[in-house]
């Protein structure tokens, strides 16, 4: 994993500074742009395939939205940061999957990095998604990587006119964005929480080998989704104080956001606890498992030492032992060594020792 992170970053290797270059896997999936504009009492939509056709200006009284779906076409997102002049560093950031998310002041516009966090019913794995949103006076721009849409929840509320979307500014429609990919993070935490809990139930049916292998593939998502949510507090803690953008009253409800943000930090932070008292637990259940297996060879050398004496005695070849010319001797000598090892499986058994 480690090795293709530096392979993908090697491909801009010697470029100048703001070079458009996808780094990230490639995927073969084309670009759609989705263009929304609305105010109080109207909503337009049309999807397009190529920037030249998207409308320039945006209309007086209203909110433009642009939703571009499939970065891994660096061409188009350069065709449309030449169309809206957005900065080249901006651009190459926009197509750099690997970039931790972040909040930059452009004088004219904000530009934000935001993970989404997807649930595989199919692989069990967490599939982080690169979201890019940039935010100007009365223009939304945002980008994601690939997949279903991300935001189809809000386009439908403002197609539908539902809540107060249509009534807000492009401050609250960045607010709506930001709150759908959060809580996406409470959906994917749900379900990790409860492969944690069929991880305990293996573990106390002594299933420890599977749970080891589960544990260790858990404890590797937690870092990714870790590493997903945690700058989103900073991100959005920056966006509520910014004057410029954000009215008073929208303030309240990225505030909302960001407690979201800070519990699902802690659950993070408890689940990873979690793992390792349950990868403690794994280890000291092996432990005690072999102990149990070498108490019982223990034992079964320990009942073997008088017995193995008593038959090296008798294995001794000397002329005269008296017992060898005796016609109940090597029944004698098997009662005795069976009389022995009984009564030492007793003892043994009533110091509970097995």
């Amino acid at each position: 994993m480690i090795d293709r992170i530096f392979q993908e970053f090697s491909r801009k290797s010697g470029l100048p500074p703001g070079s458009v270059v996808l780094v990230g896997e490639e995927k073969e999936q084309a670009s759609t742009i989705q263009f929304v504009r609305y105010s109080e009492s109207d909503c337009s939509e049309q999807e397009y395939l190529r920037v030249n056709d998207l409308p320039d200006d945006a209309g007086p009284g209203t909110v433009t939205w642009i939703h571009m779906n499939g970065i891994h076409h660096p061409q188009v997102v350069e065709e449309l940061g030449i169309k809206f002049d957005f900065h080249s560093l901006v651009l190459e950031d926009i197509v750099n999957t690997g970039h931790r998310p972040k909040i930059d002041d452009w004088d004219d516009y904000l530009f934000l990095i935001v993970k989404s966090l997807i649930y595989n019913e199919q692989t069990t794995l967490v599939m982080p998604g690169h979201i890019s949103i940039i935010c100007a006076a009365d223009i939304v721009f945002s980008f994601q990587e690939s997949g279903p849409d991300l935001f189809m929840s809000v386009r439908e509320r403002i197609r539908t006119g539902k809540g107060r979307i249509r009534k807000k500014k492009v401050d609250y429609l960045v607010y709506s964005l930001l709150d759908t990919i959060v809580d996406g993070y409470y959906s994917l935490l749900e379900k990790i929480g409860d492969r944690i809990e069929d991880l305990e139930d293996a573990i106390l049916e002594n299933n420890t080998h599977e749970a080891f292998h589960r544990i260790h593939e858990l404890k590797r998502e937690m870092t990714v989704i870790r590493k997903s949510i945690w700058p989103v507090r900073d991100l959005i803690s920056r966006l509520e104080k910014n004057d410029w953008l954000v009215a008073d009253n929208t303030r309240y409800y990225l505030r909302d956001v960001y407690d979201h943000v800070i519990q699902s930090i802690d659950i993070v932070e408890t689940f990873r606890d979690m793992l390792s008292n349950l990868h403690e637990m794994t280890i000291s259940f092996n432990s005690n498992k072999m102990n149990e297996i070498m108490k019982v060879l223990t034992i079964i050398a320990t009942i073997f030492i008088p017995l193995t004496f008593i038959a090296g005695v008798y294995g001794m070849n000397f002329k005269y032992m008296p017992e060898l010319d005796w016609r109940w001797g090597y029944f004698a000598v098997l009662s005795f060594m069976f009389l022995i090892g009984s009564l030492m499986g007793y003892y043994f058994k009533v110091k509970k020792w097995f």
